[in-house]
């Protein structure tokens, strides 16, 4: 397994300034992806421009050990830039300004994670996944709410619970770093959904040892699946880490 400095050596310094820039400014809006135009449910079944893109029906098998784990960390990252790219594409009836620049800033922490992984991970990374969200309203404050709240907490239960597996400390240090965001995420996204009630910090997110949320890698997948038209194979990644 090689490093993420490693990985990343061959795509050259301009990658590197890059990660750099993530690591400087993860937790921040680093990243500024211009609104896309209104979408009609055919285009809520996407598939990134580019020659390494999946096609629907395919079999992506993850690899073993970091390699693997990173490359789940790319899925979901894939999944959450996406949607929040679709949710500013065709906002909800009546959102508010301040909405529109919270998911804007969430918008942009999630393409600056996708950036990031697509970037270290190079030729070693998945395909970009065709991606199906037309099980979403997007026109619902409700859904879109309901569908953000889902996704920061599925990435960051994912990030907890695989995090563990990872061996090498740089890649650790880094995964942490993003699971931190995501964490923040799940926060403001419950602000939202549920303004100045408990939900901020919920009896179904507090828990006895406090504010921490994990799944494994084989309860997060199945969840994913739903979003992805390829076939995720998590066969390789590894498991039974106490």
């Amino acid at each position: 397994m090689k490093k993420l400095n490693e990985l990343m050596q061959p795509i050259g310094p301009a990658v590197n300034a890059h990660r750099r820039s993530f690591l400087r400014t993860v937790g921040a809006a680093a990243v500024t992806g211009g609104l896309l135009t209104a979408c009609s449910t055919a285009d809520l079944q996407v598939s990134p421009d580019g020659a390494r893109a999946a096609a629907p029906g395919d079999v992506i098998t993850l690899p073993g050990g970091d390699l693997g784990i990173l490359n789940y960390a790319f899925v979901l990252e894939q999944i959450e830039s996406r949607f929040y790219e679709l949710v500013l594409a065709n906002p909800y009836e009546k959102i508010t300004a301040m909405e529109l620049q919270l998911f804007q800033d969430l918008r942009n922490h999630e393409v600056t994670h996708r950036a990031f992984y697509r970037a270290a991970l190079g030729s070693a990374g998945i395909p970009d996944l065709t991606l199906d969200f037309s099980s979403i309203n997007f026109r619902q404050r409700t859904d879109v709410l309901e569908a953000s709240r889902m996704f920061a907490e599925l990435g960051t239960a994912a990030y907890n619970g695989g995090g563990k597996y990872l061996t090498d400390p740089e890649n650790l240090a880094v995964a942490g770093k993003i699971v931190s965001v995501e964490a923040r995420h799940v926060s403001i996204i419950r602000e939202m959904e549920y303004m100045n009630q408990t939900a901020f910090a919920g009896d179904n997110i507090v828990v006895d040892a406090g504010l921490f949320i994990k799944l494994e890698p084989m309860e997060v997948l199945p969840k994913a699946q739903k979003y992805v038209r390829e076939i995720i194979d998590a066969r390789n990644l590894p498991t039974n880490v106490a």
